[in-house]
């Protein structure tokens, strides 16, 4: 793989987004002090603040891409109200968050193509976004159905337990997932719990939900060229159920690599570690893969 300057200069400063719904989505521009031909979405996993993704982010800015984060409606600096009152749902981060974040990404950086790296939730949900086509191409991370009957024991018994008990009783008890509490991101909204585990509990994630909830998206006609890593360590995205969500984007013209840690010398990336900066260190040639895949998409 081809080494890249890290001599860029980046200013680094906050963004308020504001959604179709007139919510305000808080977010993080990275932009590099020359002038930036490759902007770039970071979309996270569910319940993942974007502060998770700013050593990956300020290594893309300063290799010179435009780089935006943002805290999904409900997550971190993005709620806005009580969470119990909090009404979003994983069909709103992909039908208004995203697709906003999107056009923000093309106001901040004019003449530059438009990429999307997807964690987890944030690959999965692409084909609810009406303006998916200013997108050039998709690098996503860990992002898979993440159906409970593919997943393996002993997690697959702590997946059933966190689906089929936590959500629908702390939902009820609550009126939200405090998700936290076990390690699982920052408290969800409950129609984004809510949803999770119906689409976990089918094939396909979000397409258990098509002609019920969601009667008009674009899984079947999105056709950009697509990057989907994944890792043996990882108990949700594992190559089951990678290729369950692949099958739904019926075009996309799709490379899946598929890895085990020890590939680079590391003992887990699991579901989680790609983004950290202990992972770079030890195995930059991950990171390295995100440049060289945007750079051939120009």
């Amino acid at each position: 793989m081809e080494s890249t300057s890290t001599n860029t200069q980046i200013d680094i400063y906050s963004l308020s987004i504001m959604t179709d719904r007139n919510q305000a989505l808080a977010a993080t521009v990275y932009r590099p002090e020359n002038e930036v031909k490759i902007a770039l979405m970071i979309a996270p996993a569910t319940g993942i603040k974007r502060q998770f993704y700013h050593n990956f982010a300020t290594y893309l800015a300063e290799r010179g891409f435009g780089v935006l984060t943002f805290d999904n409606e409900g997550i971190g600096e993005s709620l806005s109200c009580d969470l119990a009152k909090c009404d979003a749902s994983l069909i709103s981060w992909g039908r208004h968050d995203m697709p906003a974040v999107l056009d923000a990404l093309q106001d901040e950086f004019t003449n530059a193509t438009y990429h999307l790296i997807g964690h987890s939730a944030g690959g999965q949900l692409i084909g609810l976004m009406p303006n998916y086509k200013a997108i050039a191409s998709v690098f996503n991370v860990a992002c898979s159905s993440g159906r409970i009957k593919n997943m393996d024991m002993p997690y697959k018994l702590k997946a059933m337990g966190f689906m089929d008990a936590f959500i629908p009783l702390t939902n009820l008890a609550l009126g939200y997932t405090p998700s936290d509490k076990i390690g699982m991101g920052e408290p969800l909204p409950r129609g984004v719990a809510r949803q999770w585990r119906e689409w976990c509990n089918g094939a396909g994630y979000i397409k258990t939900a098509f002609g019920k909830s969601i009667h008009r998206h674009f899984y079947d006609e999105i056709d950009i060229q697509a990057l989907w890593l994944g890792f043996s360590d990882d108990e949700i995205a594992n190559s089951k159920n990678m290729d369950d969500m692949i099958r739904v984007f019926t075009q996309m013209p799709v490379e899946k690599r598929f890895f085990a840690p020890t590939d680079f010398g590391l003992k887990s990336i699991g579901h989680m570690r790609y983004f950290s900066r202990r992972t770079n260190v030890k195995a930059p040639e991950l990171w390295q893969m995100a440049v060289d895949w945007l750079n051939k998409q120009q």
